[in-house]
């Protein structure tokens, strides 16, 4: 699962894990919808769900 988080003044879409707050301007979607999605012609997609669990585990770690 993923929230998606869009900004149109910055073409500028990010995929985060799934987050428990709820705002009206987030979009929650399956892994299926997540990993296929796209985003119109000169807008920037920031998969930022990989990163969240990276620095999860060098938390763990350290």
């Amino acid at each position: 699962m993923a929230t998606l988080t869009y900004r149109y003044d910055r073409s500028a879409v990010w995929l985060d894990a799934l987050s428990a707050d709820r705002d009206p301007h987030d979009y929650d979607l399956c892994e299926r919808h997540a990993g296929r999605l796209s985003v119109p012609s000169g807008w920037h997609l920031e998969d930022r769900r990989h990163a969240t669990h990276l620095k999860l585990a060098e938390r763990l770690a350290g």
